[in-house]
Formats: structure tokens, C-alpha cells, sequence
């Protein structure tokens, strides 16, 4: 598979939530994460397994959520990406009780593709935006 179809179907069937143990055929077995927290940059090693069970933790808080690939670029072994993510708010989110209401999220991430898998990422989530979501939710009866 090219990276476009290893990044499309990683979509389809892993972010997705749809199949999360599929990221085993599509991920390297660690993957460097590198991630942006409070501004702070992070890289944590993730397995296969690990992003699944982070994707049902997705669920868990959001439901059976859309997700919509926005801008999808390639260029030689990396893929860009940005996504529209929509899920009800069923689980407790950074303190926040569930209120079922929606929550947007809008993400973009370069994943590097080295031997058909996916080797690392960067990813860059519009937390404010979740966080101000959740805060006007939480007053809403």
C-alpha cells in the first residue's frame, strides 16, 4: 500500500473507531507520538495496542462519533491530514461531567510511514476549543 492508502484506511478503520485492533496491521510496533500539551511539546512511545485502547476511551467519552478527513497531502513517506471530529459528550471529559451534547474537535497530524506501517506521528489538537465547548455545555440544562 502507498502512505495515502495506509493513512486512509488507518482512518477508516482505526481513528474511526470502527476496528481499533486493526492499528496492528498498520502500525510499527512502537511509534513515537510526538504531541503538544499546554504548549508543551511531548513524545511518548505508543503500540499498536495502546492507540486502540486509546481510541475506546474516545468512544467512551464520545460515543459512536463522525469523523470527516478534511485535508489529506502526501509527500513521499509523510501524510498530512486534518479531520473534523463530532461525538456526544457521554463520558467524563477533563473533569466534565457528560451532558450528551455535541463536541467538535478539530485535529490535524503528519504521520511518517516507514516499511507500509506507521511510524511516527505529530499531532496537533485544538484543545481550547474542546475545553470552551465543555465549559458552555456544563450550563446548558
Amino acid at each position: 500500500m502507498t502512505p495515502e492508502q495506509i493513512i486512509r484506511k488507518f482512518f477508516e478503520e482505526v481513528r474511526s473507531g470502527k476496528n481499533p485492533d486493526y492499528s496492528d496491521q498498520l502500525m510499527a510496533e512502537q511509534v513515537l507520538a510526538h504531541q503538544i500539551a499546554s504548549e508543551v511539546e511531548q513524545t511518548v512511545l505508543r503500540t499498536p495496542k495502546e492507540y486502540a485502547e486509546h481510541v475506546r476511551e474516545m468512544i467512551e467519552a464520545y460515543d459512536n462519533y463522525s469523523l470527516e478527513i478534511q485535508e489529506l497531502l502526501v509527500q513521499g513517506h509523510k501524510v498530512y491530514v486534518r479531520w473534523k471530529q463530532v461525538g456526544a459528550h457521554v463520558g467524563v471529559v477533563d473533569g466534565y461531567q457528560p451532558t450528551g451534547l455535541p463536541i467538535t474537535q478539530i485535529t490535524s497530524a503528519v504521520y511518517k510511514i516507514e516499511d507500509e506501517k506507521i511510524s511516527e506521528y505529530w499531532i496537533q489538537i485544538d484543545r481550547s476549543g474542546v475545553q470552551k465547548q465543555l465549559e458552555c455545555n456544563k450550563h446548558i440544562k
